[in-house]
């Protein structure tokens, strides 16, 4: 899980009036909703949108914020599959990290040693500040725990600062080698089927340890974090744990990029008029008024990642908006914003920006001109479809 910290950071004075303001855009009653790391994941996926990393920043209950807007999105996980989960990870942890270490060490080839002792400390504590140092001590004596010894941490906690805000995630579990190597460790319920998984869910499971391995990477030596993600889910049809390693370098680039380009929430904060709030005990209309005061990048992806995905495409169909095409769409109209301007450019009509369908310099927009061949085609191919069926009807 990954949980907005509530108390001051250590640059305090310098936040302070960041967190007021964001706690007055939460609504004063409201505490911080927390995050978990697949939430932090999408927001890296679509860095563009300004809407959903204020209101992530802000720890706004984004479903209870659909649902005054009367937009609710079908998200979360059934009662069964959390308890599913649940006991498969309770499987994983019993015999005192021993299994994780065997598993790692096979998937990977590792061809150290035979463990001396896995040590499995305690990593209880008061709040998430409390349990973050708490971690910060144990990986500490898992470096000083000398040769032979491993170190599997179950649920530590770690800091990370996403778009000037204090983050706090943990990982199902983390394992230290002697040498000091740390490797992420994510628990799945879903299955590996004679060797191979659903490779949408494995991206998912790999960004989220991508987010994991940035946090780890500010307090650790150069080379101490693994390019890989332990991923253990279940064999088969069956309730037994197998691993995989999966190199996650190229995820943790693409996801230290992506957070690098967030706009910082002051910017975002300072955009909006006073008095705007998304207490999500205002009437719906009021919520839908605070909500559009901050710009939305909606794409068709949005709607596998985040709880306000069925109002941002609806305001977008609303507008006409083109990227309710899809952004490989939205990438090839160029300056087109709008549906209706794609028309226009199309049929041989001026669109804003564009005039008769040439830039500044006099030459043709190579989006216009596409758009004005594809319509000529399909007027040929129709007109021939006509001629063949002996003239229209």
């Amino acid at each position: 899980m990954t949980h907005v910290n509530p108390a001051p950071p250590r640059t305090a004075g310098a936040s302070a009036p960041l967190r007021q303001r964001l706690a007055e855009l939460r609504g004063a009653v409201h505490p911080p909703r927390p995050l978990d790391a697949r939430a932090l994941a999408a927001l890296t996926a679509n860095p563009g949108c300004r809407r959903r990393a204020l209101l992530d920043g802000a720890g706004v209950d984004k479903t209870a914020l659909a649902r005054a807007l009367g937009s609710p999105a079908p998200f979360g996980q059934s009662q069964f599959a959390f308890t599913r989960g649940h006991a498969f990870e309770s499987r994983v942890h019993a015999d005192g990290g021993a299994e994780l270490v065997r598993m790692l060490r096979a998937a990977t080839a590792d061809g150290s040693p035979e463990p001396l002792a896995v040590e499995v400390p305690d990593l209880t504590a008061d709040g998430p500040v409390g349990r973050a140092a708490r971690t910060t001590l144990a990986l500490e004596e898992a470096d000083a725990a000398g040769p032979g010894v491993w170190t599997v941490l179950v649920h530590p906690m770690l800091e990370l600062r996403v778009a000037d805000a204090p983050v706090h995630l943990e990982p199902d579990a983390l394992v230290v080698s002697p040498d000091g190597t740390r490797t992420v460790v994510e628990v799945k319920s879903f299955p590996i089927l004679d060797g191979a998984a659903d490779p949408a869910k494995v991206g998912a499971a790999v960004r989220q340890a991508a987010v994991y391995t940035l946090a780890l990477e500010e307090p650790a030596a150069p080379g101490r974090v693994a390019d890989v993600v332990l991923l253990v889910c279940p064999k088969d049809f069956s309730n037994l744990p197998t691993a995989a390693a999966v190199d996650l370098r190229r995820q943790r680039a693409a996801v230290r990029r992506q957070l690098t380009r967030l706009t910082r929430l002051a910017d975002i904060a300072a955009t909006l008029p006073p008095g705007v709030t998304f207490d999500v005990d205002l009437p719906g209309a009021e919520l839908a008024e605070a909500v559009a005061q901050v710009p939305a990048t909606y794409a068709p992806e949005c709607l596998a990642s985040c709880e306000l995905a069925f109002h941002c495409r609806a305001a977008a169909r609303e507008a006409g908006e083109v990227t309710v095409l899809g952004r490989a769409v939205r990438g090839e109209l160029g300056s087109l914003g709008t549906l209706a301007e794609v028309l226009s450019a199309a049929h041989g009509g001026s669109c804003a920006g564009h005039g008769e369908g040439h830039d500044t310099d006099g030459e043709e927009d190579p989006a216009v001109a596409a758009l004005r061949r594809a319509a000529g085609l399909r007027a040929e191919a129709l007109a021939a479809a006509r001629a063949q069926a002996g003239g229209p009807r």
